[in-house]
């Protein structure tokens, strides 16, 4: 078995590569800024549920350990929503739909996805170096 046939491996390859390519779309959208009718783009995330066994069980949700009789409970229920803004464009005047804040915030996540993965690609060639005697 060749290293590149490792999935973690071949699966952080593929998520770097897809951080590069949205880092080059995302400067696009920032140098397009002020262009006439220009809109933002964005890419599709890869997808891994081919690659990994999903678990099938559910997950226990985290609940709070009441110590003493006086402590308020903290259950917040199923129903909490959050005030996020999905699809909120603000076009110009002029067509164009590029929000430089919007992007930069996608930059700066973007850059650390990326920095992520590649701790984990380390880790993961040094992990497989010990365990092949070469470290």
């Amino acid at each position: 078995m060749a290293i590149t046939d490792v999935p973690i491996l071949s699966m952080l390859r593929t998520r770097m590569s897809w951080n590069q390519e949205r880092q080059k779309v995302l400067a696009q959208n920032v140098a397009n800024a002020d262009t006439p009718n220009y809109r933002g783009r964005e890419l599709v995330a890869p997808k891994f549920k081919d690659s990994v066994a999903v678990a099938t069980s559910p997950v226990n949700p985290v609940v709070l350990a009441a110590t003493e009789p006086g402590h308020i409970s903290g259950s917040m229920g199923g129903n909490t929503t959050y005030g996020t803004t999905k699809g909120g464009y603000e076009i110009r005047p002029t067509g164009n739909a590029v929000n430089l804040e919007d992007e930069m915030m996608k930059v700066a996540s973007n850059q650390m996805e990326y920095q992520a993965a590649t701790a984990l690609y380390t880790r993961s060639l040094d992990l497989l170096k010990v365990a092949l005697g070469k470290k």
